[in-house]
């Protein structure tokens, strides 16, 4: 059986599907990076897979889904939003985070379809502070989003993830492990598997091992929380259905060219 390389997203909802990988050094060489690296390195061929954020895979060539994994949520995912102090319908411009390809479509996704506006795109560096000097609202993801604390600056947090359900009633899939036809074998799906399942028995700890800061106990609470509501590992047959809705509504909107089937290992 072959070492493949893989790119995972560095962030804390990333980290049960990987939980145990670095003990499979027989079938996997794993490299840690953000979302839209990890995209790069595939669509490069500098991995055989990657955790690819959603989008991404319309924008590559003869790539295939390993089943029944993905990092998603059913209404409010806390690590991707919006932060304001206007109502959505009144922005005019939103800057964002050039690491985020998916949570961006899917803003201009919402702006389009749900919120009714058309706003003009900056990309900034994720300080929420800044992005504001400059735009009416900033697009934050990953731990940046889930630990800024919004409330004592007077702000806002818009859930995209909680937007999305509120305008499909579908779940929203935000990553899933996809690589070219042929780079991955069964016995390599079996292992992510089980990684998965092994992470979703160790939330908690995950949790407590991935904090910027051990010793802020707000912190910790909110990452345990997070893991445990916020975000899930499965792609279902409903997951597939709103990842579906999701492409055409991204194609509708000329965010991506075309739409791609859904194909699997």
């Amino acid at each position: 059986m072959s070492v493949i390389r893989v790119s995972a997203v560095e962030y804390l909802n990333a980290r049960p599907l990987v939980h145990g990988l670095d003990q499979r050094s027989d079938l996997f060489s794993v490299t840690y990076n953000l979302p839209a690296k990890c995209a790069g390195a595939l669509h490069d061929k500098s991995v055989d897979l990657s955790l690819l954020p959603s989008i991404e895979y319309l924008r590559g060539t003869d790539y295939r889904i390993v089943p029944d994994i993905a990092v998603a949520s059913r209404g409010p995912v806390a690590s991707v939003a919006l932060f304001t102090d206007r109502p959505p319908t009144a922005l005019r411009s939103i800057a964002v985070d050039a690491s985020s390809r998916t949570g961006v479509a899917l803003l201009r996704v919402l702006c389009a379809q749900w919120f009714d506006i058309e706003p003009t795109f900056v990309t900034l560096r994720p300080d929420v502070s800044t992005m504001l000097k400059r735009c009416d609202a900033a697009l934050l993801i990953g731990d940046t989003a889930l630990y800024q604390e919004h409330e004592a600056i007077g702000l806002d947090k818009i859930d995209l993830g909680e937007e999305w359900q509120a305008m499909t009633g579908l779940p929203f899939i935000w990553a899933f492990w996809a690589g070219r036809l042929g780079a991955v074998e069964s016995e390599h799906v079996k292992a992510l598997k089980e990684a998965r399942d092994a992470g979703c028995r160790a939330l908690d700890d995950i949790a407590v091992r991935f904090m910027p800061d051990e010793e802020e106990h707000e912190q910790m609470e909110v990452a345990k929380a997070y893991l445990r509501n916020n975000v899930f590992y499965t792609l279902d047959e409903r997951g597939q259905a709103g990842l579906k809705r999701f492409f055409d509504a991204a194609a509708d909107i000329q965010v991506v060219s075309s739409v791609s089937s859904l194909r699997f290992y």
